[in-house]
């Protein structure tokens, strides 16, 4: 068993909770500028001071009162990533309430059972659409007593209605609660059965914000550091950063689309941003296809090459040689500064998590002159329980724990964090709360991986998605699917093979990536149907699984690629709101597909 813990810059404050610290914020200044909201004309920002912003929370948590919010009640919201999302969070806590996220794209059952199962009473959403879903289950949850619709004017009919609350009754709520106190559930979105309801408190937030301020401060808190938020605030990663931007000082934008996310950066210009992998996936792939043919391809493909070998340069004792100095520096002139330009120019650092981001991808947006710090944690840590540090990175590990954190690997390999951004429990569900906390506070996490001897943090998988091949071989199908993914035809690869003779994957076509593709290796237009079957295609995707093979011995290589015919997406029900594949539910009903790659089972 090995044990690393990192040092805790912030000590604990018992009384701080996540108003008061908006609140030292404000004493700090109230005139700096806290948010920055799209005004939607020509990509100008319009900025929003700290005094603006406690005065909107006020108002709006005096309408919460007026609508008869009591203390502790909770308050669902369903909506897309803006800036009435962050002002609603933090009205409902100004007013004593309990926030409760919905993912904006939850189907009827998921919003019933959130509403029941977290006793809600009252529910914001952002369009009439959202409204209808609620309305849909009204009848099953009673507790639910009034429907605000952002889009229609909700938000300004509660400061209305509240008009009359004097300022003392909302500072009497919001200093009700310590820093021990309930702040928010959150439902894990899930890979299999119904999400639990996650419990955090007003202390896991402000720790992890103020720890992680103090210890990255590089990132986050230096002169014009200022970020752009467009991951889901129903995740608990998008909502911990909100709460770092606030104690760091840097101004927050909110974008909705990530459609428009390349447009949003040039006119933001972020200084550092938080995504998962699949951003950086399809950042890299779709500079790669908007290369084109012949020369062109050529040239980024080399530039790409380059910026990967003078990254992995810096890591050795000599680091890079004059030659690959001049190199690189030539390879920025021509492409690589052209694609820090397309994401605002400005844009310094990027915290990944989610899923591991794979070496190849951090050694190319190192090179590129942006730093990934690839992070790790779960909604039951707050976010963040490992992360890289600007100053030692280990590209392929997800850095070592994460300030005021202990982390710990056993013998078999399964990772426990212990800490004080650790949950209190499951929402009335003590069993479940059992099995994954200790009476010491350790919480296994249902990860494996290893500690290094500088207490780095190296991911091989999720514990429940061990495949163990007829032949005993134990193999963790993350490391191949995240390589694998990394073809710009592909969007997911589910790797199987539990119980069988060799490993095989279920892959799925990306259809916004799909005709450039073709086009650059000039095959006619087809569909993802038809793809599937072309020679080129499979062939192509055979040599995407030799490279992810690259990575393993060859009794955890993937030996046969099934394509399927469609995709798997949030709307179909195969992917969870933070784009996790639900694998069980895959291989429950693409299992005619899994029996096909079997079907003739001598040695490949």
């Amino acid at each position: 068993m090995r044990e690393f813990s990192a040092d805790t810059p912030a000590p604990h404050d018992p009384a701080l909770t996540v108003p008061g610290l908006l609140l030292e914020r404000l004493a700090r200044g109230g005139s700096s500028v806290i948010f920055e909201r799209s005004t939607g004309l020509g990509g100008s920002w319009a900025p929003v001071t700290v005094a603006e912003f406690v005065r909107e929370v006020t108002a709006l948590a005096k309408g919460l009162v007026a609508r008869g919010l009591e203390p502790g009640d909770r308050v669902a919201i369903m909506s897309r990533t803006r800036y009435e999302w962050t002002l609603t969070d933090f009205a409902v806590w100004f007013a004593g309430g309990v926030g409760v996220p919905v993912y904006e794209t939850s189907s009827a059952e998921q919003v019933e059972w959130i509403l029941s199962n977290s006793g809600a009473s009252l529910v914001v959403v952002e369009t009439a659409a959202h409204a209808a879903v609620v309305g849909q289950v009204r009848a099953a949850v009673p507790a639910v007593r009034d429907v605000v619709v952002i889009d229609e004017g909700g938000l300004a009919d509660l400061v209305a209605a509240g008009a009359g609350i004097a300022d003392a009754e909302v500072e009497r709520r919001r200093s009700l609660a310590t820093a021990a106190d309930l702040a928010t559930i959150i439902y894990t979105s899930g890979t299999t059965g119904r999400p639990k309801g996650v419990e955090l408190s007003h202390g896991n937030f402000v720790d992890n914000a103020r720890n992680g301020v103090a210890a990255l401060a590089e990132v986050c808190a230096t002169p014009g550091s200022r970020t752009l938020l467009f991951m889901p605030l129903a995740h608990v990663f998008a909502r911990f950063i909100q709460m770092v931007a606030i104690e760091a000082g840097s101004p927050l934008g909110h974008t909705p689309d990530t459609r428009n996310l390349l447009a949003d950066f040039a006119s933001f210009r972020p200084t550092y941003i938080l995504a998962v992998p699949r951003v950086f996936e399809k950042v890299y792939n779709s500079a790669e296809q908007k290369a084109g043919h012949g020369a062109k391809l050529k040239l980024f493909r080399w530039a790409a090459k380059v910026s990967i070998t003078y990254s992995r340069a810096l890591d050795t004792a000599s680091g890079p040689s004059a030659q690959l100095k001049a190199a690189h520096a030539l390879a920025s002139s021509l492409v690589l500064r052209k694609l820090r330009d397309a994401m605002g120019g400005s844009l310094r650092y990027a915290i990944s998590g989610g899923a591991p981001l794979g070496e190849r991808l951090g050694h190319y947006y190192r090179g590129l002159g942006l730093v990934v710090l690839e992070g790790y944690g779960l909604t039951e840590t707050t976010a963040p329980s490992a992360v890289n540090r600007p100053g030692l990175i280990k590209i392929g590990t997800v850095g070592p724990a994460y300030p005021g954190t202990s982390l710990r690997v056993d013998d078999d390999g399964n990772v426990f964090a212990k800490g004080p951004h650790v949950f209190r429990g499951y929402h009335d569900n003590p069993e479940a709360t059992a099995e994954v906390l200790d009476a010491d506070g350790w919480f296994a996490t249902g990860d494996i991986g290893q500690l290094d001897d500088d207490g780095y943090l190296r991911l091989t998988g999720r514990a429940k998605e061990l495949i163990v091949t007829a032949g005993g071989k134990n193999v963790a199908p993350a490391v191949l699917e995240d390589r694998f993914r990394g073809h710009p035809l592909v969007s997911q690869v589910v790797v199987v093979g539990d119980g069988r003779p060799f490993i095989g994957a279920l892959v799925t076509l990306d259809a916004d990536m799909l005709p450039g593709w073709l086009s650059m290796h000039g095959l006619p237009p087809m569909d993802v149907r038809a793809a599937g079957k072309h020679p080129e295609v499979l062939a192509a995707l055979d040599r995407a699984a030799a490279r992810a093979n690259e990575a393993v011995s060859r009794a955890e290589s993937i030996r046969k690629v099934r394509v399927l015919d469609g995709d798997f997406t949030e709307a179909n029900g195969y992917l969870t709101p933070s784009l996790k594949v639900k694998r069980a539910l895959v291989l429950k009903d693409f299992a005619a597909d899994v029996e096909e790659l079997y079907v003739d089972t001598r040695e490949h």
